[in-house]
């Protein structure tokens, strides 16, 4: 049986990098770290699995489809009322 994906903390993350807090976020507006999960209203997390991931392989890491980094994403559109 496979183990579950556990979420792991800023405090893991920042352990387990090397990188400064600036940096990851920097890194993933730029889409080259993995993106927080929301788990609560006031808390976020990572993927376990993709920070193992970006650690075993830096500079290749890409976003899988299912934790695309904000910068990847297609940007939002504005509200135009006169849509409606």
């Amino acid at each position: 049986m496979p183990r579950p994906d556990r979420i792991v903390r800023l405090k893991t993350v920042l352990d387990r990098t090397g990188l400064s807090r600036s940096t990851i976020y920097r890194k993933i507006e730029e889409g080259t770290f993995p993106a927080q999960i929301r788990i609560s209203i006031n808390g976020a997390g990572w993927r376990e699995s993709e920070i193992d991931r970006w650690v075993a392989d830096p500079a290749r890491w890409r976003p899988v489809n299912d934790n695309v980094a904000p910068a990847a994403r297609q940007p939002r559109r504005e509200f135009d009322p006169d849509e409606f």
